[in-house]
């Protein structure tokens, strides 16, 4: 079953619980995806749906961020529970310590000079984590590898 067609059960057993704050966001949800076939004029491809996923995920995180800074935690706690929820559909993320461990492979690998080198390292890394890693985690994990 793919993310969306699981999105569209879970969005049908929301409208018969009457639950509008899971309608909503499973619906915004939905809307992003199709959107992005649209945009594509196909099927999205599994990984397609999770990055769909993780820009939505994305958007929330730096929402929860503007609100709790703002002072604003009513609207801090509603993008958190979307977060939450958009999060249930993604798979598990690996751990800091697993990133760092296929981190050390790539390094070994491919043997940067330092600095300068860290692009070759990132993308060797993200082709071999793909969805399972956060990018910005990985980042600062080769960064802080590579003394940058």
């Amino acid at each position: 079953m793919s993310i969306a067609e699981k999105v569209e059960a879970d969005l049908i057993a929301a409208l018969k619980a009457h639950d509008e704050a899971v309608v909503s966001c499973l619906r915004l949800i939905k809307n992003a995806l199709k959107n992005k076939a649209k945009d594509l004029r196909r099927p999205l491809a599994g990984e397609e749906e999770i990055q769909v996923l993780k820009t939505l995920a994305k958007q929330r995180r730096e929402s929860v961020e503007q609100f709790t800074s703002g002072g604003r935690a009513d609207l801090a706690a509603k993008e958190a529970a979307e977060l939450k929820l958009v999060e249930a559909y993604l798979p598990a993320q690996l751990g800091e310590a697993e990133i760092a461990a296929a981190l050390a492979e790539v390094i070994a690998e491919i043997q940067p000079q330092g600095p300068k080198d860290m692009g070759k390292v990132m993308k060797t890394a993200m082709a071999r984590l793909g969805t399972a890693a956060d990018g910005k985690l990985v980042n600062a994990l080769v960064r802080k590898k590579l003394g940058a």
